[in-house]
Formats: structure tokens, C-alpha cells, sequence
């Protein structure tokens, strides 16, 4: 039997568990989900809370923040019309389990 398909078999939550893990380990995604933490943000907000990171990047990690599940975009029809993020429940979820990690780094690093 092929090592990885054995892998599959004996571990049937090691797909969701390296997804996760790919997730969270791509550049700016942390800051990003820990900035909605506090509360709904728009683009510009985001995007001051991380000066460093581009606004093409921000857009491109926005929207697969959003095809995951982790970030709701919300358009706001007021004059002029506003677009906000937030955490989903699965996002926040998410974010409290990162929590520790913070607390990691800020102690070891």
C-alpha cells in the first residue's frame, strides 16, 4: 500500500488539519484575522492596522478569507456606500484559537 495513502487511512483529519495549517501560515492571514477580532472593519481600517502590507495582497487575502468562511464582506447602502469585514463564527472561532499563539510569541520571540 502507497506510505501516503496509508497516512489518509490512519489519520482522517490530517487533509483538514495541513489545510488548516497552510491556511493560517500564509503571510498577513494572523494579523488579519486577529485585526476583525475587535470588531468590524473596512479595507482602509485593515489596511492602517498593517501599513506593510500592500493593498493588492490585502484584497487577495480578504477574498480567500471569505471563500474559506472565515470573513464576511458586508456592503453598507448608506451615501456614500460602505464596505465592511467581519468574522464569521467559524473566523472567530478561529482567532481565539490563535490567541495562545500571540501570547507565545510575545513571551519567546
Amino acid at each position: 500500500m502507497d506510505e501516503e495513502k496509508k497516512r489518509k487511512e490512519d489519520c482522517p483529519l490530517c487533509d483538514k488539519i495541513e489545510y488548516s495549517y497552510q491556511l493560517i501560515g500564509k503571510k498577513w492571514i494572523g494579523l488579519i484575522i486577529h485585526t476583525l477580532l475587535d470588531g468590524p472593519k473596512r479595507f482602509s481600517e485593515i489596511h492602517a492596522y498593517i501599513p506593510d502590507l500592500s493593498k493588492r495582497v490585502l484584497n487577495e487575502r480578504i477574498k480567500e478569507l471569505e471563500d474559506c468562511g472565515i470573513i464576511n464582506r458586508n456592503v453598507i447602502p448608506t451615501r456614500p456606500i460602505r464596505t465592511e469585514y467581519s468574522l464569521t463564527i467559524k473566523g472567530t472561532e478561529l482567532g481565539k484559537a490563535l490567541i495562545p499563539v500571540e501570547q507565545w510569541a510575545k513571551k519567546w520571540l
